[in-house]
């Protein structure tokens, strides 16, 4: 990515961005699974690990293939942001610490819990390559498998391309997926968790996950976001409907918003939530562009203050799940000042 000082939306760049698949040709669900002897993921057999003694380690996803995700020439979210995570990490041998997780199979059954079958076929006509929009999605539920079967701890998903803007409308916001949203729906069928707390500190609104789950009482959403920001959703007004009312919490923070900012909206608003809700898994919508000096934020949380989040949301876990915690990768397109926020991010999770 070219460096810049300017900030800019991202509504504005994906006006100037390309809007024909670039690169690989595009790949169909039905192509893919003939290159892949895979059964599809089942989503009727499973029970949750309740061992007395807890499960120790940090899981990590990744998959090299996810590295070939590409939208268009200089496009902010490339792949730029996981090799710099990846040698980051090496240069430190905390890759050696963690616990690596293949993405092992296909999502299609898993996915059509949260998107329509219209959407899938966008995605395919829209992605470079959909068959890695599909990885991610594989590599977010094989995080659910090792968590709720107790093989780790908790887990980190090094995923691209990201998923919590995705709708039912095809690519949005960099998203083709909603990830998070469809690993939590994952977790309910599969394990039978009967609450899920999603908490998403990326500098924009995870309007994909709100959407997911608006009417939805079995899943607690968390959002921090910069309202003005895009996708301009995100309100504190709106706080679901039906049976969900009140689980769908928005907390705008100002411009500028720091780790004191940040870290008073979880203390204030996430705590008193989750001692309410008592969430059985705890996933985290981790968008690292709400660090300081991102190229497409403009809030100041340090990395310090990442470490001081993932502190809080593991007390969570701790205390109502069992430990059960597991991040996904959102934003953060400032490739060096992601790579240090995922670091501390890891650590924490670690416990190092």
């Amino acid at each position: 990515m070219r460096k810049t000082n300017q900030l800019y939306s991202r509504r504005k760049f994906l006006k100037q961005t390309c809007s024909t698949a670039v690169g690989l040709g595009i790949l169909t669900w039905t192509d893919w699974l003939g290159t892949h002897s895979v059964s599809p993921v089942s989503l009727e057999h499973g029970e949750l690990n309740y061992k007395k003694k807890r499960p120790r380690g940090t899981g990590f996803v990744f998959d090299k293939r996810y590295l070939q995700h590409t939208i268009c020439e200089d496009h902010p979210e490339s792949p730029r942001r996981l090799r710099r995570v990846l040698q980051r990490m090496q240069s430190i041998g905390l890759d050696q610490e963690v616990r690596h997780i293949d993405a092992r199979r296909p999502a299609l059954s898993a996915i059509q819990t949260i998107h329509s079958n219209s959407h899938i076929k966008r995605v395919e006509k829209e992605a470079s390559d959909a068959s890695i929009c599909y990885l991610a999605v594989a590599g977010a539920l094989s995080a659910i498998d090792f968590v709720c079967n107790g093989k780790v701890r908790n887990a980190f998903c090094a995923l691209r391309p990201p998923g919590h803007h995705a709708v039912n409308s095809g690519e949005f916001g960099f998203c083709f997926f909603n990830n998070v949203a469809i690993a939590a729906r994952y977790a309910q069928k599969k394990y039978r968790i009967k609450k899920v707390l999603i908490v998403d500190w990326d500098y924009h609104h995870g309007n994909g996950t709100e959407w997911a789950f608006y009417d939805d009482p079995s899943v607690l959403f968390f959002s921090t976001h910069r309202l003005k920001a895009f996708p301009q959703t995100g309100f504190p007004q709106h706080e679901g409907k039906g049976k969900g009312y009140g689980y769908n919490i928005n907390v705008p923070l100002p411009s500028q918003a720091d780790d004191r900012i940040i870290l008073n909206a979880f203390e204030t608003q996430l705590l008193p939530a989750a001692e309410r809700f008592e969430p059985e898994l705890v996933l985290i919508s981790a968008g690292f562009d709400s660090r300081k000096d991102d190229f497409l934020g403009d809030f100041s949380v340090t990395d310090a203050g990442f470490a001081k989040l993932t502190d809080l949301v593991m007390s969570i876990a701790k205390t109502y799940a069992g430990s059960r915690l597991i991040s996904f990768l959102e934003g953060g397109y400032n490739p060096n000042g992601l790579a240090l926020a995922v670091v501390a991010h890891l650590k924490r999770l670690l416990r190092i």
